[in-house]
């Protein structure tokens, strides 16, 4: 921890780049300036600027750009907002926050590009090539896309469009970030829990199955698509995109490689579009609401007898383990259950249970699952 205060001294500093997932622009109310180190991102960000600024005593010429690409609204200013109020709560000058609102600039930012990760399966293939041992190696699909919102200054100071690569800047990144969350990672999202309690392993599998398959699209085009104010022709066309991205032969992208923080995950990917459907078309997605019930499934952490990496926060995981630890597979007990989830405030910032018929449709759902598995419950949703 001192060795990362340390680089905040470095004069040649500019730039802060970051992906530390959804749950990572967070604030934590425990975190003080005096922890080695802070729980959170934004409290150990904070600590950094702080460290900066009394090193080099608030210049202006030291304040830097940070980009954030943490898959959030607004990355950014919620980024700098839990750092001002850090700033508050731990009493720290006046003249700091003054320097972080005018010496640096937090951009907003969106990455699109689906990254599988370390390629263990193929990395003695990929090491015979280089020649040496890598175990950096990131296997990465071609298409990308970095789309950067802030002002002019920041493209003059950060050419990167002169790299050749699909970088946009922008002073209004919402239409992009709008289309690729809601419809690639709502789709990813959606498909987790579904695919994998199924007993597939990948997305491309996923897709390659006919009932899965099938459930998916629905999800995209039915229940996704009309939240968008995007032109038809265009959300098709982007959407027929991902499906061929997910259908990439070259990428062996892992169900459970996608599930980190999947609760957080659906709050911001996709209960955005099941709410905006509701409001819309006053009914429920069956298809993104089933998805939510095979996320309460999939925390059960089990798949054919068989236990699943669980990857989230602590408080996450133990909730769904006191809470499972409870159900025996009476309906009382399943509605129990989802009413927890449903009305946990700290998972949504809303309680769920209040939109009519949201909850009966996940416990219908549930019970289809826990009934009939997977295989019959998809079955069941799409005839």
């Amino acid at each position: 921890y001192s060795a990362y205060l340390s680089i905040a001294e470095n004069p040649d500093l500019r730039f802060v780049i970051s992906n530390t997932t959804e749950a990572g622009i967070a604030y934590h109310k425990a975190d003080k300036l005096a922890d080695s180190p802070q729980k959170s991102f934004p409290g150990k960000l904070t600590a950094f600027l702080y460290k900066r600024f009394k090193t080099f005593k608030g210049a202006s010429d030291k304040g830097l750009i940070i980009l954030p690409c943490e898959l959030i609204d607004r990355n950014g200013d919620n980024l700098k907002r839990i750092i001002i109020q850090y700033a508050a709560e731990w009493n720290l000058p006046g003249e700091f926050t003054n320097w972080i609102n005018k010496h640096n600039i937090f951009c907003n930012t969106l990455v699109d590009r689906i990254v599988p990760g370390y390629p263990k399966n193929k990395i003695d293939r990929i090491t015979t090539e280089l020649g040496y041992k890598d175990n950096l190696v990131v296997e990465g699909e071609q298409f990308h896309l970095w789309v950067i919102e802030g002002p002019k200054e920041v493209k003059e100071e950060f050419p990167a469009v002169q790299s050749g690569l699909n970088i946009v800047f922008t002073d209004n990144m919402e239409p992009y970030r709008t289309r690729k969350v809601r419809i690639l990672n709502g789709a990813h999202t959606s498909l987790v829990p579904v695919g994998y309690l199924y007993g597939i392993d990948t997305v491309r599998e996923s897709l390659e199955d006919p009932l899965v398959g099938v459930f998916l699209k629905n999800a995209i085009f039915n229940e996704i698509c009309p939240t968008l104010d995007l032109p038809e022709k265009e959300l098709i066309q982007f959407s027929d995109d991902v499906l061929d991205r997910f259908k990439n032969p070259y990428l062996e992208h892992a169900l459970l490689s996608i599930s980190l923080n999947s609760i957080s995950k659906y709050k911001t990917r996709v209960l955005p579009s099941a709410l905006e459907f509701i409001k819309r078309k006053n009914k429920l997605p069956e298809h993104l609401l089933f998805s939510l019930a095979a996320l309460i499934a999939f925390y059960k952490g089990e798949r054919n007898g068989e236990t699943i990496k669980l990857a989230d926060d602590r408080e996450v995981l133990d909730f769904f383990k006191l809470h499972w630890s409870q159900v025996d597979g009476s309906k009382e007990s399943i509605t129990r259950i989802v009413n927890s989830v449903l009305s946990n405030s700290n998972f949504w910032d809303r309680d769920l249970t209040k939109i009519e018929g949201f909850q009966n449709e996940v416990i219908s759902s549930l019970i289809s699952i826990l009934d009939k598995g997977m295989h019959g419950a998809i079955l069941n949703l799409i005839d």
